[in-house]
């Protein structure tokens, strides 16, 4: 088992970088919230979680063991596998998922990327006594994470879409306040990505 790697980012994609360690090359899948950290050329080290399954071996890196054992208890709920974990990391922080869990607030977990409304029954029955946040600004965490017009169904679109890219909630909510006027999804998802790329 890696536990973890420690090496120069040699390329940066949507949802995996490939970590140069030593003249190895090790493709590394992951979440939004670590993807930002990341810079090309830049040493880092990333937490590490193999994979192994009939067809070959996976690897997840995380920047923070916070995120690391969060997706390991993630991954030990029923029906919860690795790329559906890692999918939920990038739409929410630590902290506000373990907050939604602890709250038993199914409405926001059924917002998730692949969590239904059982899964997420199952993610508060499971995992509600195994996980704390932050008693420090935990609310402005939460409502960051999730606030926004998320019924309207171009806003969500773009949302989905934004994540998929590999930009962070945190990143997308206060710009998709600003798309109200857009009439279509691709409208929002080219203003957004314009604002974005300013940074």
């Amino acid at each position: 088992m890696i536990g973890f790697l420690r090496g120069q980012v040699a390329a940066l994609k949507t949802d995996y970088c490939l970590l140069d360690v030593n003249g190895v090359g090790y493709r590394v899948f992951v979440a939004g919230s670590t993807r930002n950290k990341l810079r090309l050329k830049e040493e880092t080290q990333l937490f590490t979680y193999m994979n192994v399954y009939q067809d070959g071996i996976t690897l997840y890196g995380f920047a923070s063991e916070e995120e690391y054992d969060i997706f390991q208890l993630l991954i030990g709920v029923s029906g919860i596998g690795p790329k559906v974990a890692l999918g939920i990391l990038s739409a929410i922080t630590v902290d506000g998922l373990c907050k939604a869990i602890q709250n038993k607030q199914a409405t926001v977990l059924t917002k998730l990327p692949g969590i239904g409304k059982k899964s997420a029954e199952r993610l508060i029955l499971e995992l509600k006594d195994k996980v704390g946040f932050a008693a420090d600004g935990d609310d402005e965490v939460l409502t960051l994470e999730m606030e926004g017009p998320l019924g309207d169904d171009m806003i969500s679109e773009a949302q989905a879409a934004l994540v998929a890219l590999g930009y962070s909630q945190a990143e997308i909510a206060p710009i998709l306040k600003k798309a109200t006027k857009c009439k279509s999804t691709e409208e929002i998802i080219k203003l957004a990505l314009k604002q974005l790329n300013k940074f």
